[in-house]
């Protein structure tokens, strides 16, 4: 992974530099002041998100790592797009229409229009009703449990837009509400100053609301958010077995995050899990899907992978994991993978959309035993 990461920089500073040479070039005209003074702006925008990132936990005001949070992120999708669609420009200048003048202009305003067209996409998450049979008995015969991941609060995701997820959530009902890791983003401090809290506690589930931890809430510092946690109706467990009252048991593991994490059996094990009864697990990585499915796990919601979150990010993803989005029925579990709820980073979905997934869940035996 940490070769993945050192190739996406490169790759994002070449392409700063390659949209920084080709845009002076169509700014040849201009006074040396104004190149001066586009040459610090631009290259401001290219480090915000970094600088931001390495200042998360200081004493600056809320309004200034908010702003470059969003210039940074904004920044990274810009150069991904505005890099291949002029390089396609200018190959089209170079071979088929030499007299082109304006590529650079036409490669911005189409950019500018894609990243457009990804933010409207965000602002409008799916809503995905998935019917669960399970041939195991459930007090009542059926259940609903709502399930999300990846809201990465904090300077991305603020209270505003936290308040319209918590009513889409509260609209369907849920008996419980699952949260796969991902919670919080990269500092608890924006939490805090913007008291969302008060919107979490907003959260309503007859049985509980229970989240496992992602590997941003490490980042953030796992105590730290525990601390948060404890002021809202959100219970974090770690390698824990939830049983509720309908005799459905839900395990909470811990992120890979944590390198002594022991395996899922082990968990099952610990917590002394009846398999005779229903049992999900909520893992914010969708890794061991295959060797959980032997287990008798009868569904596992999990996260973290954002369906690449723009593309081609989704074909990459979908390389690198089991199952990298959606639901899909393995030989025995459920399995369903978020895209998140919200995102980390830029605020586009370019060729994926969030997702908050309902589980209704039911029980065949019951059924069965009836007729």
């Amino acid at each position: 992974m940490s070769i993945i990461l050192l190739l996406t920089l490169i790759c994002f500073v070449c392409g700063n530099v390659y949209i920084y040479m080709r845009s002076l070039q169509t700014m040849r005209s201009l006074h040396i002041i104004v190149k001066a003074i586009y040459t610090l702006l631009f290259w401001l925008c290219a480090l915000s998100l970094f600088i931001v990132l390495s200042l998360r936990h200081s004493d600056l005001p809320d309004f200034i790592p908010r702003t470059m949070y969003t210039i940074g992120s904004i920044w990274l999708v810009f150069v991904l797009y505005m890099t291949v669609i002029l390089f396609m420009f200018d190959a089209i200048k170079r071979f088929f229409v030499p007299n082109m003048r304006r590529g650079f202009i036409y490669s911005l305003l189409l950019t500018i229009t894609i990243n457009t067209c990804g933010y409207i996409n965000y602002l409008h998450p799916d809503v995905n009703r998935i019917d669960i049979a399970i041939d195991k008995p459930i007090a009542g015969d059926s259940m609903r449990i709502v399930g999300i991941s990846d809201l990465h609060l904090g300077y991305g995701t603020g209270k505003k837009r936290l308040s319209r997820f918590v009513e889409m959530i509260n609209a369907e009902k849920p008996d419980v509400i699952l949260i796969a890791g991902d919670l919080i983003d990269n500092s608890i401090k924006p939490l805090y100053e913007q008291r969302m809290y008060e919107e979490l506690n907003m959260l309503q589930a007859t049985m509980g609301i229970y989240m496992s931890p992602g590997n941003h809430e490490y980042i953030t510092g796992i105590e730290d958010c525990k601390e948060f946690l404890s002021k809202t109706p959100i219970k974090m467990l770690i390698d824990s077995m939830v049983e509720l009252p309908n005799g459905v048991q839900i395990v909470l593991r811990d992120d890979p995050t944590n390198v002594v994490r022991p395996p899922a059996w082990y968990v099952l094990k610990k917590n002394k899990t009846d398999m005779e009864r229903p049992v999900i697990i909520a893992d914010h990585h969708p890794y061991g899907i295959a060797e959980k499915d032997t287990l008798g796990i009868d569904l596992q919601f999990s996260g973290h992978t954002h369906n690449g979150q723009i593309w081609p990010g989704n074909i990459v993803t979908s390389f690198l994991y089991e199952q990298s989005n959606g639901y899909r029925k393995w030989k025995h579990s459920h399995v369903y993978v978020s895209s998140g709820l919200s995102l980390w980073g830029p605020p586009f979905r370019i060729g994926t959309n969030s997702d908050m997934v309902v589980f209704n869940i039911y029980s065949t035996k019951q059924k069965n035993n009836r007729e």
